[in-house]
């Protein structure tokens, strides 16, 4: 602290203690001082993620919703299938399946790419998220039985694809089952009924909660490479999400 600062906080604890114990006004200038050192060395080692959250405030989901609309999907054929060699192939498969590698060793597809075990063996899936498990519409009916002639790894998510279903409770389960997959040298199909907001959602919070980045920047990543939609609901827990851990790395 500058003589200036220290001066005035002087005078400040001087009116605390007559009013409170001497124990509460040290332990407030102990807090006071390791925010001025956290501070320093924000500045010093260029923290940008605790920069921002200083000067931006809290992340919401207008936000995250803006840098969806921003960001451009590249085309990507689907993976595992030689375009060029095969294209019959190729086009026969796209009207059952549509899947995209978003992030090394994490694939998002649709409800086709989840029931074609010939296609996951291809492309060496070894672990399935099924965020919409259910057998009514709009869900994915598989299950760990589903799988059980392959040496697949399943998680199933009774996820409904609407605002007020809180898929938060979910996210470092997903998170870590992704984790679990990544580690072990494998790839991991991360699915819903289109691939687009279940499914989509739980990969951007894997992205947060163990890369630690940030939900806009999570969003671009796997943005540039699918056409993801999660509904505004669950922009808002990601914002929430984005919001947490950004407190956790202060």
């Amino acid at each position: 602290m500058c003589c200036y600062q220290l001066g005035r906080f002087e005078s400040f604890a001087r009116i605390l203690i007559n009013k409170y114990s001497r124990r509460r006004v040290e332990f407030l200038a102990f807090v006071v001082l390791i925010l001025d050192v956290k501070m320093r060395r924000t500045w010093r080692d260029r923290d940008r993620d605790f920069l921002k959250f200083l000067e931006d405030g809290e992340t919401n989901h207008e936000e995250l919703y803006a840098v969806l609309l921003n960001t451009k999907t590249d085309f990507k054929p689907i993976p595992g299938i030689d375009l060029d060699r095969d294209e019959t192939e190729y086009y026969q498969l796209q009207q059952t399946l549509d899947c995209n590698l978003v992030y090394p060793g994490i694939f998002v597809g649709d409800e086709g790419a989840a029931r074609s075990k010939w296609y996951l063996k291809t492309i060496g899936i070894t672990h399935v998220l099924n965020a919409a498990e259910g057998k009514h519409f709009g869900y994915v009916h598989t299950n760990e039985k589903y799988y059980e002639d392959t040496n697949i790894k399943y998680l199933g998510l009774p996820l409904a694809d609407v605002p007020s279903v809180d898929i938060s409770k979910y996210f470092y389960t997903s998170a870590d089952f992704i984790e679990d997959a990544l580690k072990n040298g494998g790839n991991v199909l991360v699915h819903c009924k289109m691939g687009i907001s279940r499914s989509a959602t739980c990969v951007l919070a894997y992205l947060m909660i163990k890369k630690n980045m940030l939900a806009v920047d999570a969003i671009r990543t796997v943005r540039i490479n699918r056409d993801i939609r999660p509904n505004y609901g669950f922009l808002r827990q990601l914002a929430g999400l984005d919001n947490y851990l950004r407190r956790q790395r202060l």
